[in-house]
């Protein structure tokens, strides 16, 4: 793949080419978004098979894609969505000996990719602190300076996805597990920034997010725990399972993890103060009033930035 161009700011907003297309950066347009056209590449010789793209057509199965393949499937549209969300932040924020706090989960890959080209490409000095053995693993794996909050307990930019993001800039996090780390990173850091695609963007939360709030919990608390946020809060609480090992999740940090499926909008400042005044939490899946800024990468190929709310 060719790779992509040089990127510039203009008041707040990325104007880049796509990656591996040629040709000059591509204006943005009105408001806190601009325009990246043609973001959607089909990858020759690959097909798609019983796909069903966005307009609702079905691909064909089966040996290579005919000349005029239909529409990318939805998530193969959140996909691209992801890396241009992760770019755009890494352009607009990352800067030259900076310390990084480098987030968890599949969106925050494409970030780390791209800050691994910058580094290459324009000497950065860098140093980043992981929220999870994966993003310990993914900075080894670019080549990047690993470090942790013993030896820089000071963090200039924390980069992070989120599982869905309200109105308001508040987030639910914890998909992935990694919820408890990835807060002590934000929260240490000068300035948090999340990335995410078009699917986590929600006026309440719940509007998207079906799995519910995750609460990490010290392992030997876990029904009392359970049974204190139903009692308390409503809906349903869950012990999250694993997929590939009989029982339950365990954490990087040796605990366990409950969904809490909320039946209604609560004031969420206040219902994760007391779900962390619970015994035997250890910290929720809300981040309130953590997020400066948000990009959302879109279906069309564009990237929304929403800051948060000034009163």
């Amino acid at each position: 793949m060719q790779r992509p161009g040089p990127f510039s700011t203009l008041y707040g907003r990325v104007l880049a080419p796509l990656p591996g297309r040629a040709g000059g950066a591509a204006s943005g347009g009105g408001g806190n978004s601009w325009g990246l056209p043609g973001s959607h590449v089909q990858l020759p010789g690959r097909a798609l098979s019983g796909t069903r793209g966005s307009a609702g057509s079905t691909s064909t199965s089966g040996g290579a894609c005919s000349s005029v393949c239909s529409v990318p499937s939805t998530m193969s549209k959140a996909e691209e969505a992801k890396k241009l969300a992760g770019r755009a932040a890494v352009e607009n924020h990352v800067r030259n000996n900076q310390v990084l706090g480098i987030g968890s989960g599949s969106t925050i890959v494409h970030a780390v990719q791209r800050i691994a080209e910058r580094v290459k490409q324009e000497n950065l000095n860098l140093v980043c602190i992981p929220t999870s053995f994966q993003a310990r693993q993914l900075i080894l794996q670019y080549g990047l300076t690993l470090s942790d909050l013993d030896r820089h307990p000071e963090i200039d930019l924390a980069i992070d996805g989120a599982d869905e993001v309200d109105a308001d800039l508040n987030l639910i996090k914890g998909g992935g597990g990694c919820l408890t780390q990835e807060k002590i990173v934000a929260g240490y850091a000068s300035r948090f920034i999340v990335i995410a695609d078009f699917r986590k963007d929600s006026k309440n939360l719940g509007d998207q997010w079906h799995k519910g709030i995750p609460i990490e919990v010290i392992p030997m608390a876990y029904v009392p725990v359970s049974r204190a946020v139903g009692q308390k809060f409503g809906g349903v609480v869950e012990l999250r399972m694993a997929v590939n090992k009989a029982g339950p999740v365990v954490t990087d940090n040796g605990n366990f993890i409950l969904d809490w499926k909320f039946d209604r909008v609560h004031k969420w400042s206040e219902v994760n103060t007391a779900i962390k005044m619970i015994p035997g939490v250890v910290d929720t899946g809300l981040f309130i009033n953590m997020a400066e800024r948000v990009y959302f990468g879109m279906q069309d190929g564009s990237v929304n930035m929403r800051e948060k709310p000034f009163c």
